[in-house]
């Protein structure tokens, strides 16, 4: 198992797509992603807020041991982000790999993952470990089972934070008692170009629930992406939280398909030119801003997914996404650019990504 702790290269990751990118999951015409979080800490250990250096290398140490002790994937690989650069840990943000907190973080602290990108550890995070796991499409269920499976693993290794009146112990009280976040991201156009966005978003929060951007807490939607998630844990059983969020997408991706079917009966050429004129300045755009690039992409993403646009396969879009973003724009040519750089090596990138997927189709 290779816990090396070696800055990441491009083409290990570019070359081997997350899982969770290759729209292939159920729903996943809508459904990008379903993935669960669990929090946990070392008993006897601070919170790392409180956390002196010393303690926080040693609690990197030991739950880094422990992790490749429980033997959960052949191909495990860990990263020290203490050791890395700014634009490497900005690509694991924009990977999913780990959060941004953990990115911007003090002091000895890592992530491993495997090969599939499905699951990733991340060590001194906010909390001492945060366990992750994270699927193409709509299966919450499946996620829970694998991140079920590796919890026990760890919990075999390491003497967990738990009191039995109120569950797995955290450094944030939202995440006290089950300390799973669950969550699932979809892609939602029709339901903003129709207006009922709001509220759809409004019912859910009813229930409890909480809509956030790309990346979670504190990030703003773009490319009509959104992500549903619980807001607390305390209260009630993983089961329960599950239960909750998939009573909920299924009437939400069932609005999202009536509103784009009331797109295409009532206003087909104007969807269809929108459609395309997205489409035609990916093709031929010199110069793509980070906002236009999700827009265009979430267009195009409809369109094809409607069938008026049959040149490009939805792994390819789905791969956009994440690859235009300034982290892997970066790590593709291997310097740090300014955002006019940015913005001129990102048009070049999906117009060479276009022109291979439109070749391949044809």
């Amino acid at each position: 198992m290779n816990f090396q702790a070696t800055p990441v290269k491009i083409s290990d990751l570019a070359d081997n797509t997350g899982e969770w990118l290759r729209g292939t999951g159920p729903e996943s015409d809508i459904v990008i992603s379903s993935r669960i979080r669990l929090a946990r800490n070392v008993a006897r250990f601070p919170f790392l807020s409180r956390a002196n250096v010393k303690q926080k290398k040693e609690l990197e140490e030991i739950v880094r041991d422990k992790i490749k002790e429980a033997e959960i994937t052949s191909d495990l690989r860990y990263i020290n982000l203490a050791e890395i650069d700014t634009v490497d840990r900005l690509f694991l943000v924009e990977r999913h790999l780990i959060s941004r907190e953990h990115a911007g973080g003090e002091g000895e602290r890592g992530v491993a993952f495997g090969k599939s990108e499905t699951i990733s550890l991340m060590v001194n995070e906010e909390d001492h470990l945060r366990i992750q796991v994270i699927r193409s499409g709509f299966e919450l269920k499946e996620a829970w089972k694998t991140i079920d499976e590796v919890d026990n693993k760890l919990e075999k290794k390491l003497n967990y934070a738990y009191s039995s009146r109120f569950g797995y112990l955290t450094a944030c009280p939202t995440n006290v008692g089950t300390g799973m976040r669950a969550s699932v991201m979809l892609h939602l156009p029709a339901l903003g170009m129709t207006h009922h966005i709001e509220k759809v978003f409004n019912a859910v929060m009813k229930l409890g629930l909480v809509v956030r951007g790309l990346y979670g807490e504190g990030t703003q939607v773009s490319g009509d992406l959104y992500q549903i998630s619980n807001q607390f844990t305390l209260g009630k059983s993983e089961s329960e939280i599950i239960e909750i969020i998939e009573s909920v997408i299924p009437r939400i991706t069932s609005y999202e398909r009536m509103a784009r079917k009331a797109l295409i009966s009532e206003s087909r050429e104007q969807l269809e030119d929108r459609v395309w004129r997205s489409y035609g300045m990916l093709k031929v755009a010199r110069m793509i801003t980070s906002e236009e690039i999700m827009h265009l992409l979430s267009q195009v993403r409809m369109g094809v997914n409607l069938g008026i646009i049959n040149d490009i396969e939805m792994k390819t879009l789905n791969e956009l996404f994440i690859f235009t973003l300034p982290g892997h724009l970066q790590k593709l040519e291997g310097r740090e650019l300014t955002s006019l750089q940015r913005n001129i090596i990102r048009a070049t990138y999906v117009r060479k990504r276009l022109e291979k997927a439109e070749s391949l189709k044809g």
